[in-house]
């Protein structure tokens, strides 16, 4: 699924056409450039799903938790990552097989530790306000 938003307006209807594309897939890895708004729209998702709490990047913390209706949403931030030992003594594996949504900053940072189903979010810079997304399962 392609998508082309053209201002942070349209990010509400962009998550709910993400949210409904996903299914029952619970694993969402965002692939895009520093700047590119993977925080932007997973904060847009997570409202989506009915969280009523901030939605923040966790650079610093690697993992943010938001409560949501009847489950949880875990929102990753590997860009700090040195090596995938980070993940694996985090515990990350509780996280990805916890049932709960999984939303992955910088899933490049731990390509071996990826799980076998996801949805791949990659976000393209068209020009200040414009972003393209393609959403793809995997």
């Amino acid at each position: 699924m392609l998508l082309t938003v053209q201002s942070i307006s349209e990010l509400p209807s962009a998550a709910s056409a993400i949210i409904e594309y996903s299914a029952n897939h619970k694993i969402f890895l965002f692939y895009g450039d520093m700047g590119a708004g993977k925080t932007t729209l997973i904060k847009s998702l997570c409202e989506c799903l009915g969280t009523s709490e901030p939605v923040t990047s966790p650079t610093f913390s690697i993992v943010n938790e938001y409560i949501i209706p009847n489950n949880k949403i875990y929102h990753f931030d590997f860009y700090r990552l040195k090596n995938q030992d980070e993940a694996l003594d985090m515990g990350y594996e509780e996280y990805f097989y916890s049932d709960a949504y999984c939303f992955v900053e910088w899933p490049e940072k731990i390509p071996g530790l990826l799980p076998q189903h996801y949805i791949n979010v990659q976000i393209k810079v068209l020009d200040d306000n414009s972003r393209q997304i393609n959403i793809e399962k995997i």
